[in-house]
This record gives structure tokens, C-alpha cells and sequence, in this order.
């Protein structure tokens, strides 16, 4: 597409409607749909009345792990019937009011699931990668335990004796969402430590995970420092299937983390816990009872494995033949297997993903595209197309990409994620093209123009992006004048804006680096 008549796109059209969210209707999920704050009231008024906690989720159409939990979770029968014991709130990240409510409840990253008593005290964070009958088990534990996991880990810290229930929380706590609530990211990887440490030995199964979880956190500056019998107890339960079951999705999304804290050196004591991982993660790719995306989180895991010692950023890696094809041929069945637009969206994503990982490129492309048409939120696409080419030093390609991606967004804060994207894109790649690069950022004011909620949250923080890229490309002052131009745009947008606002400081400091 040429540039002219895609910017020319990007400034007058508007987002396309986006898809339905959640299925509704008779036998499915109750959700209840949550824009402002009122929305919030009436539903903890409903709780109240019904003497109900709240389960929310935060989500977006286009998230893969969203839509793995609505292809594995939400359409279950035994989640549909769960679900009753709770109000059940969703709250999509492209609502007009969702960033501003993402700041009462602390949430960022896609997806969370809050479950709180009626009078908005967090019980638990459920976290979203482990499997569907796992993250019932969780909700059942949140429902039964009362104790908020605050009060919970305090106790734990204090060291009082907690139930066995309760062990199993902070186990399978949503560390990943927790957005420093219960303890700053720095401090994750000891506390995650100490909890594995404390956990009685008949609570086995919750110390291993929570030793897990503090490897995976840890990295040579900070956290858990894995001794000879460290390595040899992860190895151990490497090797016992039921228990590297349980632990799936800590073993299939923190190989090389993992790996690394279990044993630094690279050496025969690596290559053995390697070769025990590998073995557990071959038996988890084969496990009928996962998911799709789940089996091949565990393939990608392998070949992340194998990646370990070569350079981070080698677009060939060395791997077995025998594994560059277990890659292309599951990423060839699913495609034709997967019916679901939800699994599908998660599936190709993480397909693609791995066949790049695994250096194959040219296979990685034509699955993206052929996967465009089926796609319901194809632009997702398209931003991997745009980093495949990117990273294989096709420029042109990738900004071509990266633009189509922002014309084909949807929703108010996907389209300023995506435009952000594009204008950074531009700078780095082309930033000797500053009618370009201005085009894009105008596209990005006026899109944030005609939000409510623009600057608030992940918006913001879109917008904050962009800015901070257009000051670096100005650093020399040699694109001023652009500046001062996009200034001027974004000058009466922030004036129309309350001073009360939380939102007009964050505008106002745009575009003055």
C-alpha cells in the first residue's frame, strides 16, 4: 500500500466495530459489562444484595491468552455453572471508560481475573496460563478460603501457620498481574523464595511451585540463587510426569529462565537438567489433555531450550532438523484443525511465533497471511508480520506492516497501542521521512482527540511512547518545526480537558521532551 493513501486512511477513518467480546445468551457466562464506574456500583450493589463475591475480568478481542480462556475456560459447563456463585464483570480495555476504571482496580496487562468480596476487597488474582480445571480449582479455593491473599501473605511472612487451602493461593497467586499490590516486581523473586522455603513439606506441591515461580522471577542480579541441591530438586520433578503436569505452565512459559537460575553455568550439570526438561516438555507436547496453545507452548519451550548459550538475537538458530520440523508440521495440523475463532486467534499467533523462534522465517510469513482473512482481529497479525520483517532487515516491508496494522485497529485504546507502534516503527526505520512520521502522529492526536478516556492507563502510556520516540528523533532539534506543529494539534485537546482531570497533566506533558 502506498503511504500517501494509507495515512490519508488513517486520519479519516474510523475503527471498525469490534467483534463480540464474550458469548452471551442462554448457557453462557452471565457477564455483566462495565464501562464507568456506575457500571462498577451496580454491580457490587448486585453482589451485596445477593450476598455474591465479584469475579472481573479484564480483556481485549484481539489478547491471545484472552481468547485462550475463552476457547478453554469461559465456554466450559462447569465454569458456566461456577460462575453463578459470583457477579460476574467484564471489563474490555477498549470500553470507553475501561482505563480509567484499570486505575481504580490497579489492572494492565491483558488479561486479569480479580475475584473481591462485595465490598470490593481483593480475595485473589487468578492467573489465566494455567489450565482450564486448575483455574477452577483456584476459583474454588478464592470462594471457600474468605481471607483476602493480603492478609494471607502477611501471615505467611510473620510466619503464623496457614491451611493447606491457603498455601495453595499464594501458590497460584497471578504474580504476573499483581502490578506491585502485594509486593514491588524487585522484591518478587525473594519473596517467591522465602514462601518456597516456609511452605511445610506436606504442602510439597505449593512449595514446588512457588519455587518455580521464584527461578523463573530470578536473574543474576536480583532473586534466588540455585544451589547443587536446587538444581538436582527441579531436575527431580522434571522427571516425575504427574508433577510436571501440575507445573505446566510454569515449565512451558520460563524455559530459558528457568534453565538459567537452575543452573548459571553452562556446563554438564546444565546439559543435564536441559536434557530432563526437554524430556518433560516432549511428554507435555504430547499430552492430549492440553490445549492446543498449551502443547505448543511446550514445543516452543523446547526450541527456546535449545536457543540457550547461542546469541539472543541470531535469526538462525542451531536446532535439530528433527525439531524445526515437529514445528512446522503441529503449526500446519492446528491451522487445519483449529474451527474456534478464539482458539484460532491463539493458536496462529503462538504457531507464528514459534516457527520465527525456531528460524523459520518463510514459514512463519505465509501462516501469518494465509491466517489474515480468518482472523478476527487481523492487525495482531500484521504487527507480527511487521516484527518477522523487521527482524530480518526488510525495512520497508516492515513499516508497510506496521501501518497496515494501525489501519485495520480496532477500539479506542487498541488503536492508540497500534499507532504508537507505527510511529516508532517510522522513526526507526525511517526516520529521514518526517511527512511520514508527522502524518502518523497527527493520526495519533486525532484518534486520542475523539477518546474520553485517552490519558488514562494503557492509552496514556501509548501516547507516552510515542512522545518520548518523537524526542529522541528530535534530539537535535533538526525536526522542530514538526514538533511544534503536532504542539499546536494537541494543544486545544488538553485545554478542553477539565484541570481537575487527572488526565490533563498527562496530556500536557506530552510532546516537551
Amino acid at each position: 500500500m502506498k503511504h500517501t493513501a494509507l495515512i490519508a486512511t488513517l486520519l479519516c477513518a474510523l475503527a471498525g466495530p469490534v467483534p463480540a467480546a464474550l458469548p452471551s445468551g442462554p448457557g453462557a457466562v452471565a457477564w455483566l459489562s462495565a464501562e464507568a464506574d456506575a457500571d462498577i456500583e451496580r454491580a457490587f450493589a448486585q453482589a451485596r444484595e445477593q450476598r455474591k463475591p465479584v469475579l472481573l475480568y479484564w480483556g481485549a478481542v484481539w489478547c491471545p491468552p484472552c481468547n485462550h480462556l475463552k476457547s478453554t475456560l469461559f465456554n466450559r459447563q462447569d465454569f458456566i455453572e461456577r460462575s453463578k456463585s459470583v457477579v460476574p464483570v467484564y471489563l474490555d480495555g477498549d470500553a470507553p471508560g475501561a482505563q480509567k476504571l484499570a486505575s481504580r482496580f490497579k489492572v494492565r496487562g491483558y488479561p486479569t481475573m480479580i475475584l473481591m468480596d462485595a465490598q470490593g476487597q481483593e480475595l485473589t488474582r487468578l492467573p489465566g496460563e494455567i489450565d482450564a480445571p486448575q483455574v477452577l480449582r483456584v476459583l474454588q479455593l478464592g470462594l471457600s478460603g474468605g481471607r483476602p491473599v493480603s492478609a494471607v501473605l502477611a501471615d505467611a511472612r510473620a510466619g503464623k501457620p496457614l491451611k493447606p487451602a491457603e498455601w495453595q493461593l499464594l501458590a497460584f497467586y497471578s504474580w504476573d498481574t499483581d502490578e506491585d499490590r502485594l509486593v514491588p516486581e524487585a522484591e518478587r523473586p525473594g519473596l517467591l523464595a522465602q514462601l518456597a522455603a516456609a511452605c511445610p513439606k506436606t504442602e510439597r506441591d505449593s512449595a514446588e511451585r512457588l519455587l518455580l515461580r521464584a527461578l523463573a522471577a530470578s536473574n543474576e542480579q536480583r532473586g534466588l540463587r540455585a544451589d547443587a541441591a536446587t538444581r538436582q530438586r527441579v531436575q527431580a520433578l522434571m522427571g516425575q510426569p504427574a508433577r510436571a503436569r501440575a507445573l505446566m505452565d510454569v515449565l512451558v512459559n520460563y524455559p530459558a529462565e528457568l534453565a538459567a537460575a537452575a543452573a548459571p553455568v553452562a556446563g554438564a550439570d546444565r546439559d543435564a537438567l536441559v536434557a530432563a526438561y526437554d524430556r518433560a516438555l516432549q511428554a507435555l507436547q504430547a499430552d492430549a489433555t492440553l490445549s492446543r496453545a498449551d502443547r505448543l507452548s511446550a514445543l516452543i519451550a523446547r526450541i527456546d531450550l535449545q536457543r540457550l548459550g547461542q546469541p539472543k538475537d541470531t535469526k538462525a538458530p542451531t536446532l535439530p532438523a528433527t525439531l524445526k520440523q515437529q514445528m512446522r508440521d503441529m503449526a500446519a495440523l492446528f491451522d487445519r484443525d483449529v474451527k474456534d475463532g478464539n482458539e484460532r486467534q491463539t493458536v496462529i499467533t503462538a504457531a507464528a511465533h514459534g516457527l520465527a523462534r525456531a528460524g523459520l522465517w518463510a514459514d512463519s510469513d505465509a501462516l501469518l497471511k494465509a491466517n489474515l482473512a480468518k482472523s478476527h482481529s487481523p492487525y495482531y497479525l500484521m504487527s507480527q508480520l511487521a516484527s518477522n520483517a523487521r527482524q530480518q532487515g526488510r525495512t520497508a516491508e516492515a513499516v508497510d506492516w506496521s501501518g497496515q496494522a494501525f489501519e485495520r485497529a480496532s477500539g479506542g485504546a487498541t488503536r492508540l497501542q497500534w499507532g504508537a507502534a507505527y510511529v516508532s516503527t517510522l522513526v526507526d526505520l525511517a526516520p529521514q521521512d518526517s511527512a511520514r512520521i508527522e502524518a502518523a502522529a497527527a493520526a495519533m492526536l486525532k484518534e486520542a482527540a475523539g477518546q474520553n478516556a485517552a490519558f488514562h492507563e494503557r492509552s496514556a502510556r501509548s501516547l507516552q511512547r510515542m512522545s518520548s520516540k518523537l524526542a529522541s528523533w528530535n534530539a537535535d532539534g533538526s525536526h522542530a518545526a514538526v514538533i511544534g506543529r503536532l504542539r499546536g494539534q494537541l494543544g486545544p485537546v488538553c485545554q478542553a480537558l477539565p484541570a481537575a482531570d487527572a488526565q490533563r497533566a498527562t496530556c500536557d506533558a506530552l510532546l516537551k521532551g
